[in-house]
């Protein structure tokens, strides 16, 4: 069986490492076994979305900047649950960390497992597409083997290769999901969505409307008021935001409409503004899988997939890393793991109807518990549940209960004490139990 892996980031190392293992071991010991791996990036080199670079827009090669690393940043995730399962975080006094020593962390797991030379750097996938007749692929349940058209970026040189099987990891932070909000073609100042945020010096002295209050919502309206006149925080958060932010943010809710020199907010409000500064989040996209490939994004929700991984119309194309609010590392190494097990055929995959029954059950549950669609992917607080899902039908490793345990806890301080937060340090002590220190 011979495999290809879209993307090099923190999802497609742990895919190949995970894919290697089996062509080295004799886990792979079987007729359906995996003969070859080939991983393409477009870069120059691993990490993804971990690789900051102060250029925005597009690359030298005109294609769409990928990373929406800014500056600054530090893990909002402990350390200590970012790893991988049996490849943790290297000692260090803190449990936050910055992006430099995260992407040192993915370059070390490369070195470590001798990734690179299996890796095409440089190398942009411009269509997969389903190829070659039913029998042909080893795979059972499947029958699609797959061609990847790839083009050579420095050589301009495209060629077309055949997979029986492929990993997507082209990640979720890249394509920005920008509000449709009336008047915003009107506005005379500048708008800006956070994939293109790089320092906050771009809004010294500034007033600033920050719209969306996630992850990098809350972050990035503490960082830039630090150098902005000021900060008008405006969400429609679910979650109260408890935390205290400095004297120059104010809280507001949505924004009903944009006018020339500013906002006017729901509750009707007038706000003079010289930057509306998008945080709403991101898409997914998937620009090289062509149509017949059968996967759509509606309401941002990505489907038919089977446990938000396999392709329901063609289980050997998987999408790696789809669920949002995990353990990252950890998840991406058991998605693979799963994975593998049915490739190889030492699982069966459910019949069609089996696996779409189960993907209608799930956004049913969600929708009855008041998320929306856009939401199907979210694990948060029961991300456990999903990971056991995965472990108990592969049967493999699971992940320690410990992770979700961790998660929780700091999505508990981060709404808590915003400011203060990452100063906390933890240490896993078994499956089950941390300690902070």
């Amino acid at each position: 069986m011979r495999i290809a892996i879209i993307g090099a980031g923190s999802a497609g190392l742990a895919a190949l490492r995970q894919v290697t293992y089996y062509l080295t071991t004799g886990d792979n010991q079987n007729e359906d076994k995996v003969t070859e791996v080939v991983c393409y990036e477009k870069t120059d080199q691993v990490g993804g979305i971990w690789v900051y670079t102060p250029e925005t827009g597009v690359d030298q090669y005109g294609l769409p900047i990928h990373s929406s690393m800014y500056k600054n940043l530090r893990t909002n995730l402990p350390k200590e649950v970012m790893g991988f399962p049996d490849f943790p975080m290297p000692e260090n006094p803190k449990s936050y960390i910055s992006r430099t020593e995260v992407l040192d962390f993915l370059n070390y797991f490369c070195d470590n497992f001798k990734l690179r030379s299996l890796i095409k750097f440089r190398h942009n996938v411009e269509c997969i597409e389903p190829s070659g007749k039913p029998e042909e692929n080893q795979v059972s349940g499947s029958s699609t083997k797959w061609t990847v058209t790839v083009k050579n970026l420095e050589t301009s040189v495209i060629a077309k290769e055949i997979f029986d099987a492929v990993m997507v990891c082209n990640g979720h932070y890249f394509e920005p999901s920008l509000p449709i909000i009336e008047g915003h073609d009107k506005f005379q100042g500048q708008q800006l969505h956070s994939h293109d945020y790089r320092v906050p010096e771009t809004f010294a002295n500034k007033t600033v409307v920050v719209v969306g209050a996630g992850p990098s919502g809350m972050d990035l309206a503490l960082e830039i008021s630090s150098k902005a006149k000021q900060v008008i925080f405006s969400h429609h958060s679910r979650k109260p935001i408890r935390t205290v932010f400095p004297e120059n943010v104010i809280q507001k809710p949505d924004i009903a409409r944009i006018e020339e020199t500013g906002v006017v907010f729901s509750n009707g409000d007038f706000q003079k503004v010289d930057i509306i500064f998008y945080c709403t989040g991101y898409r997914y996209s998937f620009p090289f899988l062509a149509k017949s490939c059968g996967i759509k994004v509606e309401s941002n929700m990505v489907t038919p997939l089977w446990k938000h991984l396999v392709s329901i119309n063609n289980p050997t194309l998987a999408l790696i890393g789809i669920p949002y609010y995990i353990c990252a590392f950890n998840m991406f190494d058991l998605q693979v793991r799963f994975l593998l097990k049915f490739w190889t055929n030492e699982k069966q995959f459910p019949s069609k109807e089996e696996m779409l029954a189960e993907e209608a059950t799930e956004l049913k549950k969600k929708l009855e518990k008041g998320l929306e669609k856009r939401h199907f992917h979210m694990m948060g607080s029961e991300q456990s549940n999903y990971y056991d899902d995965l472990s108990n039908t592969a049967g493999i490793t699971p992940l320690p209960p410990v992770l979700t345990k961790l998660h929780n806890h700091r999505s508990l301080r981060f709404l808590d004490d915003l400011i203060h937060y990452r100063e906390e340090r933890y240490k896993i002590i078994d499956d089950y139990n941390y300690i902070q220190l």
